[in-house]
């Protein structure tokens, strides 16, 4: 795994980010063209101390692509010319939405991975048993040299070879991107490359994070949010519970919240607060109408790539799928209640959140949606040391019960709590789900009536929201911090009245 290391996809990665949010705080509509141009140059060059391709050249095409994808543009088309900086004029608003695709993958950056494949190592003994030619089925395996070799115009590619190996010697290939993938939208096109079929993805990201090329990457709003910024626009920021520890090992949500002062936020809320409304909300919703045989079973609603899944695949269970508002738009639409004139900001660990901001019922109420890796970008484009800044209060003191929505399991956990303590004689028969295969066989089961009076939790990444594709710490860190979070909380679980809970 990939994930929390400082690999040099992702030092490119943020660099691209940093200099789209420095285009955004500085550039002005004369200059802006020529400054989007520089940036390639800026960033690949003979002088690099890193050497990001076999070719400069290349390295600087791939830059180009993955600037346009930060700006919110399209890729450009392959087999015409169009400008590096076509369609900025429509990038360059504090206002524009995400359009999908979302994920895309730069052709460019490719490498054309095999899709799945075997392969005899130089781990290979050439042992007398040879027990990988004895099970192939194909007759595919034969001694070369003193090794086996498998010839790949006979293999089925079944793996019977692999499985029976005394040394490990023969190795699955695959398409990292592919793997990472649990609903199959990885394909080739017709030069071998990958290829996302945008009718089967879910905007997860785990193909981008898995990538060792860093070829898939996912649009952004880091220019327009840094433009509405500096026009001086009243933004609000809403913070996924998620944050803990992404910033640094000692940054407190006083240093997050003065940080965020800094870049020019006005006010500042945390998600947690919303997961509490929801978990209130979905703990009345199972007793009355899943523990009476209304519905046979609640699906959760808070993860959007889950959500997709659900309606994508499994059309037939679209009336269990909780119709509760997920804890990004609850927080939203209520700070647009108390600040109609505002813009707000969704700053979380999901890259699929973006894709949920497109739909045309949110648009009203979350106006952006940035990463936390984002955000650090926007922070070093500024030269924000948030060590620095402290403010005078934390943020909202939300509950245990909705901080641990970052965690796979915690949204469960927390509707569970919330049941226990309003309805203490009601059983809760709970099930989770983390990563889109599993998601998709838990999905089957209950369509197939073996999850009748269940709780359903489905996260669409593996570990739950803090392993997004827009985190900036391990996975395994990232789920003590919240753990530790939560058990800090002065209370664990909300009040039993919806109206009961504020957002001040």
């Amino acid at each position: 795994m990939m994930r929390g290391l400082n690999t040099t996809v992702r030092q490119i990665r943020r660099k691209v980010f940093e200099e789209v949010a420095r285009l955004g705080f500085q550039s002005n509509d004369e200059t802006l063209n020529d400054d989007m141009e520089a940036i390639p140059y800026a960033i690949v060059n003979e002088d690099s101390k890193v050497k990001y391709r076999e070719s400069v050249y290349r390295a600087r095409a791939i830059v180009r692509e993955r600037l346009r994808l930060a700006m919110g543009l399209s890729l450009r088309p392959e087999n015409r010319p169009v400008h590096l900086t076509a369609g900025v004029e429509a990038s360059n608003i504090s206002d524009k939405y995400y359009e999908p695709p979302l994920m895309q993958v730069i052709p460019s950056a490719c490498e054309a991975c095999e899709e799945r494949g075997y392969e005899v190592s130089n781990m290979c003994k050439g042992c007398l048993a040879h027990p990988c030619m004895e099970v192939c089925p194909k007759n595919a395996i034969s001694f070369v040299k003193g090794r086996s070799y498998i010839d790949q115009e006979k293999c089925i590619k079944c793996g019977k070879c692999k499985a029976v190996c005394p040394y490990d010697a023969i190795s699955k290939k695959e398409r990292p991107c592919q793997k990472a993938c649990g609903v199959g939208a990885i394909e080739s096109d017709k030069m071998g490359r990958a290829y996302i079929n945008t009718e089967k993805c879910v905007s997860c990201g785990m193909c981008m994070v898995n990538c060792p090329f860093g070829a898939i990457s996912d649009k952004s709003q880091i220019f327009q949010l840094a433009h509405a910024l500096k026009k001086g626009d009243k933004v609000i920021a809403e913070i996924a519970p998620a944050y803990a520890g992404q910033f640094g090992d000692n940054i407190t949500p006083r240093n997050l919240k003065a940080a965020l002062q800094e870049l020019g936020f006005e006010g500042f809320y945390e998600v947690a607060l919303g997961a509490d409304i929801g978990a209130v909300a979905e703990a009345h919703h199972y007793v009355n109408k899943v523990t009476t045989g209304e519905l046979p079973f609640l699906l959760t609603s808070c993860c959007p790539s889950w959500a997709m899944l659900a309606k994508k695949y499994f059309p037939d269970l679209i009336e269990e799928v909780s119709q509760e508002l997920t804890p990004m738009v609850a927080t939203a639409r209520t700070i647009k209640q108390q600040h109609p004139d505002s813009k707000v900001v969704f700053i979380g660990p999901c890259a699929a959140k973006k894709l949920e901001a497109m739909r045309r019922t949110v648009r009203s109420d979350v106006d952006f949606v940035i990463t936390f890796e984002e955000l650090q970008a926007m922070f070093d484009a500024k030269g924000i040391d948030l060590e620095k800044y402290e403010a005078e209060s934390s943020f909202h003191n939300a509950t245990g019960a909705g901080r641990g929505y970052a965690v796979a399991g915690g949204v469960a956990e927390a509707i569970e709590k919330c049941i226990n303590a309003y309805y203490p004689d009601v059983e809760v028969k709970i099930e989770h789900a983390e990563g889109l295969a599993e998601c998709k066989k838990v999905l089957a089961l209950a369509k197939a009536g073996k999850m009748n009076g269940c709780l359903i939790e489905g996260m669409g990444c593996p570990g739950g929201c803090v392993a997004g594709a827009g985190t900036n710490i391990p996975v395994a860190k990232a789920q003590k911090k919240i753990k530790d979070f939560v058990k800090a909380s002065s209370r664990q679980i909300p009040p039993k009245e919806l109206e009961e809970i504020e957002l001040k």
